[in-house]
């Protein structure tokens, strides 16, 4: 019976090691990936790089890891690279790729159970990217209701949230499936 214990422990450690190692690359990704937008805020935040790391470290290493790794990625930027800006832009995307990792992470679990993986995957994908972006709102607005110089409108919103990062959207929408499915069938998403 011990040998037995002995193994399950060591299935477990297996897996809380690979969840740490995989979160770190998840967070370093989040941090290279928005040098392929030449350090641009403007088209940075038209493709969202810094999201994909987020979305795809929840939905393998479920919603604590991805809830982390999205609340720590945008600000260790902002402290090492300036960019984002960390008042008010990072803060505000920290509270969104937090959303983004938790959601991702914990309505997969759940929807997995009872759905086929690709449709599970995508419901939980837009689901997540709508919550996201209404936490980002929300996050957006109350810190403009504390700082008057940063208020920020409905109108901002649908801007920020929709109107110019469409293009990011429909990259999340495409690639965060593609690379999910991939290593599926590669068979290391199995003891995950």
């Amino acid at each position: 019976m011990f040998w037995y214990n002995k193994i399950q422990i060591g299935d477990y450690m297996n897996k809380v090691i690979f969840k740490i190692s995989f979160s770190s690359i998840c967070i370093a990704l989040g941090i290279i990936l928005p040098f392929l937008t030449g350090q641009i805020p403007e088209i940075g935040s038209m493709l969202l790089p810094m999201h994909i790391p987020v979305l795809i470290c929840g939905f393998i290493c479920g919603w604590k890891y991805g809830l982390l790794v999205g609340l720590i990625t945008p600000l260790l930027r902002s402290v090492w690279f300036g960019m984002p800006p960390i008042y008010p832009t990072a803060i505000a995307m920290s509270f969104e790729l937090a959303a983004y990792g938790f959601i991702s992470g914990l309505l997969f679990k759940i929807v997995n159970k009872k759905l086929n993986f690709i449709l599970s995957l995508y419901s939980t994908l837009i689901l997540a990217l709508i919550i996201g972006r209404i936490v980002w709102g929300f996050v957006r607005f109350s810190i403009g209701m504390i700082d008057k110089t940063n208020i920020f409108s409905f109108e901002l919103f649908l801007s920020g949230a929709v109107i110019s990062c469409w293009p990011g959207i429909i990259i999340q929408l495409l690639i965060v499936p593609i690379l999910l499915l991939t290593l599926k069938k590669l068979n290391l998403l199995k003891n995950i």
